[in-house]
């Protein structure tokens, strides 16, 4: 299974295979970079095609942290890990326990969180088994679900992209398209509804569309991916799975502004530069979706919402700050963003070669 790990190049400190024949668990835990500190991200329990499907996954998603945890100017860097499985399939408090084990014998070298296919209430059962967790419920003392705040950064940086194209933050009367309405997507949806701003949303999940609804009977629904993507639009959010930005999407993309809470919406690196020469502003999306690890790294010093968010709230300075920079520089965004995370990774993580006794 490991074949190729280290042809890989990517950079990565650690990775474990982790299996407990016992409860069926099959995780990956990939920890990419600890210059700036322990590493800090997320559990996504996925049916995967294949384990080096999950191995790809939870590699990107690991060094997508350690960026992300940088530039929100966190003491922190990057880890994420994966299980291998439907959630709604194979999670049992047994298997979240012995998962949580494992999390536990890396010594505090990775916290975990909750991402896609786990939740706040899998959080505290981890917890049960390692204290190197974050994302738990309020009543067992940590900082709840983190979509709260991920969606408010995404907003920020919506805001700060809006005003970098159109000279103004507000986004009143502008056209959103919203693909994907889970649990971030249909946060998201609520601020944009609250600024004036008209919403068509897609999803592949009827639930999750008749949620928006019942919540926001204003917003349209566009059919499919490819019918919310062929749409007039000012703003696309792509708030659901990976790679949705690709040589095939991008062409066919009809909006001005690209700012979503999906991870790795680039399908690769060159897109960043094939939005640019479209003249489609693309925020990147490790900068705009940091509210969530701000929010649960709060946790980790005993969480205060309020000073949470406060910090989620930068999120428009920074993204305004890589506008700016990416145009000094003559690159794209995407580009400028992981110039000022690598900066501060390299610099910062320059001291601890510093003893101190």
């Amino acid at each position: 299974m490991t074949d190729g790990v280290f042809d890989r190049d990517s950079g990565h400190e650690q990775v474990v295979f982790c299996h407990d024949q016992a409860t069926g668990l099959k995780a990956i835990i990939a920890i990419h970079s600890t210059a700036l500190g322990p590493a800090l991200g997320g559990t996504r329990c996925y049916p995967y095609r294949s384990e080096s499907d999950a191995l790809d996954d939870v590699l990107a998603l690991s060094k997508g942290m350690s960026y992300k945890n940088a530039l929100a100017g966190l003491e922190l860097g990057g880890g994420k890990a994966v299980i291998i499985g439907d959630p709604a399939a194979i999670k049992t408090e047994a298997l979240l326990r012995a998962y949580g084990r494992f999390v536990q014998s890396l010594g505090g070298r990775y916290y975990t969180a909750c991402d896609v296919g786990t939740y706040v209430a899998d959080m505290d059962v981890v917890a049960k088994e390692t204290r190197f967790v974050t994302g738990r419920s309020t009543d067992d003392g940590g900082a709840g679900d983190s979509s709260v705040l991920t969606a408010f950064g995404v907003f920020q940086g919506m805001r700060a992209a809006a005003e970098h194209r159109w000279g103004s933050p507000e986004l009143t009367g502008r056209r959103v398209g919203v693909l994907g309405a889970g649990k971030v997507g249909h946060l998201l949806v609520g601020h944009l509804v609250e600024a004036g701003a008209r919403v068509v949303v897609s999803d592949v999940s009827p639930a999750a569309i008749a949620r928006v609804r019942a919540e926001h009977p204003e917003a349209e629904v566009a059919d499919g991916a490819e019918a919310l993507l062929a749409q007039p639009l000012d703003v696309f959010a792509p708030c659901a799975l990976g790679g949705v930005l690709n040589d095939a999407t991008v062409p066919a993309l009809r909006a001005e502004i690209v700012c979503g809470a999906a991870n790795n919406q680039l399908a690769h690196a060159g897109i960043d530069k094939t939005l640019q020469d479209r003249g489609i502003l693309y925020a990147p999306d490790y900068l705009v979706n940091a509210g969530g690890v701000i929010q649960v790294s709060d946790e980790l010093h005993g969480f205060d919402f309020a000073r949470a968010r406060r910090k989620a709230s930068a999120i428009f300075d920074t993204t305004k700050a890589v506008f700016a920079l990416a145009e000094a520089e003559g690159v794209p965004p995407g580009t400028a963003a992981d110039r000022l995370a690598e900066r501060r990774m390299a610099e910062v993580g320059r001291l601890r070669s510093i003893l101190v006794p």
